[in-house]
């Protein structure tokens, strides 16, 4: 073992060359051991994200299908208006899918339409007079009616909902049923808030409980607990006694449609549980809604999801569509993050190998004396190896110590910026294609039919901090790849001293 005394006694009478081996194996280890902690923490924020923000599965009416259905007897491919029909889920399909497996939670929607009474007012976007505004209603019906072919009683395209939406076309509200008001779209987003009151909850199944906009009720000098009547979207001698549970205020600004019809001004859209949007539509929708939507506490069995929900429909009436754009967007920039870190452990670990393979090159060049010495005396080429591999490997144990230490420093402040540049890259990404699809909710601007799950501002809070921490088993990897650089530089650096010959060292 006289190798390894030798080893500590140069090291000692060259403490200028041991300082600059420690130098720089510190800063290889502490960039190493920085990639090691962004890669884990990365790692680890994909798996929080996972159990944050999920998938989500949307259960509606096949829409495809009843076009294809709707073709035309004659083998044309124009479908026939009037053969379309919508069909509304049942709800204890609905159920049924939502006691699965994976399901993090679920909201119901069911939309419908009423009527104002002497209680209400609408807010209107014209300016013209109530009889002007009832006038151009009327003209406007009649001639929807004959756009649609004459049909009786307002109805399109032969019933189902189209039928409920020529009577929304004469009503003064939308009335959107949910089962959680905080999952709808415009609420989860924060273009609306509850300013007074509470919101619609699972527990106003089967109550009249609404949630009115804040102009709507200012206008009408309404507050919580006030009552006033609707009618019914499809008769207006039929009322219904609501309840104000809560206030809204919304930054949604109503389209050039909404100057024309009251129930598209996003200021005359109630909220109610999808118990009441049901009553409002008949007894017909009794026991069904409009959708269901499922948020999956892990996004990477969706498909299994998926294929068990389908066993439980018939796929040929409803379809299941995905969505996992949110978990998608968040784990880009997560995925980048890591990838990146991956390459700074291998780009700096191979560029280590070279800086010390010369540095250790140097020292032999200077030391060439002392090896011919070494080898004229008889000792072994192999004990001279492992007196240099001595040497480094004392330098990298100081430079492990200074890399715990610093590691965790660098670590952070390179993870957080990279991070940073990473989501605002996605971001934009996802805002330019947000724009071209108009908006993440797919209708903006007065139509108020919103969705339910994750938005992307909760996507993007998720994403921005990692948890960037050196832990004992990155210590452990960091010693492990610290002695591969080591041997790696020493064993490139002693070829030329396996080739070298005592007689010939000390005769030059």
């Amino acid at each position: 073992m006289d190798f390894i005394r030798r080893a500590l006694l140069s090291m000692k009478a060259k403490k200028g060359r041991t300082l600059l081996l420690s130098a720089v194996f510190s800063a290889i280890l502490i960039f190493v051991l920085a990639g090691l902690t962004i890669r884990s923490a990365a790692l680890s924020a994909t798996e929080n994200a996972k159990k944050s923000v999920g998938a989500t599965v949307t259960l509606s009416t096949n829409r495809q299908n009843g076009m294809e259905r709707s073709e035309g007897e004659d083998g044309s491919e124009r479908p026939d208006p009037s053969s379309f029909t919508v069909t509304p889920v049942n709800l204890e399909d609905a159920e049924k899918i939502a006691a699965l497996d994976n399901v993090k939670s679920y909201s119901f929607i069911s939309s419908s339409s009423a009527g104002a009474t002497d209680d209400i007012t609408p807010i209107s976007s014209s300016d013209d007079s109530e009889d002007e505004d009832t006038a151009a209603s009327s003209s406007t019906a009649t001639e929807g009616e004959g756009m649609m072919g004459g049909a009786p009683d307002g109805e399109m395209m032969g019933g189902g909902e189209a039928g409920g939406a020529a009577a929304m076309m004469q009503s003064d509200f939308q009335v959107t049923g949910v089962m959680e008001l905080s999952m709808y779209s415009g609420f989860s987003e924060g273009t609306s808030s509850i300013v007074e009151g509470e919101a619609i909850t699972a527990e106003d199944e089967g109550t009249n409980n609404i949630v009115i906009e804040q102009t709507l009720a200012e206008a009408n000098e309404l507050s919580v607990g006030d009552t006033f009547t609707i009618t019914s979207p499809e008769d207006e001698e039929t009322t219904y006694e609501v309840t104000i549970k809560g206030i809204y205020e919304t930054s949604e600004s109503s389209s050039s449609m909404g100057t024309m019809f009251n129930f598209l001004n996003p200021a005359n859209t109630l909220y109610s549980s999808y118990t009441f949007a049901n009553t409002l539509k008949g007894d017909d929708s009794e026991g069904t809604i409009d959708s269901a939507y499922y948020t999956l506490s892990d996004p990477e069995s969706m498909d299994q999801f998926v294929a068990e929900a389908e066993k439980l429909v018939d796929t040929e009436t409803f379809s299941l569509q995905t969505n996992d754009q949110m978990y998608q967007q968040m784990l880009q920039p997560l995925n980048n993050v890591a990838s990146f870190a991956t390459n700074i452990v291998v780009l700096v670990a191979v560029a280590g190998v070279i800086i010390l393979t010369l540095i250790v090159m140097m020292t032999i060049r200077e030391r060439r004396y002392e090896i011919g010495v070494l080898l004229s005396m008889g000792e072994a080429r192999v004990k001279v190896i492992m007196q240099f591999f001595t040497e480094i490997l004392v330098c990298m144990l100081f430079a492990l110590v200074v890399a715990s230490f610093s590691g965790n420093i660098v670590g952070n402040v390179i993870g957080e910026q990279l991070l940073e540049q990473q989501t605002e890259s996605t971001q934009t990404a996802s805002n330019d294609n947000g724009m071209g699809q108009g908006g993440p909710s797919g209708n903006r601007g007065g139509g108020n039919f919103g969705s339910i799950g994750a938005s992307s501002q909760e996507a993007a809070q998720e994403i921005q901090e990692m948890d960037i921490t050196v832990t004992a088993d990155q210590i452990v990897m960091l010693a492990g790849m610290g002695i591969l650089i080591s041997f790696g530089s020493i064993l490139l650096s002693s070829i030329g001293i396996i080739r070298l010959q005592p007689r010939k060292i000390l005769t030059t």
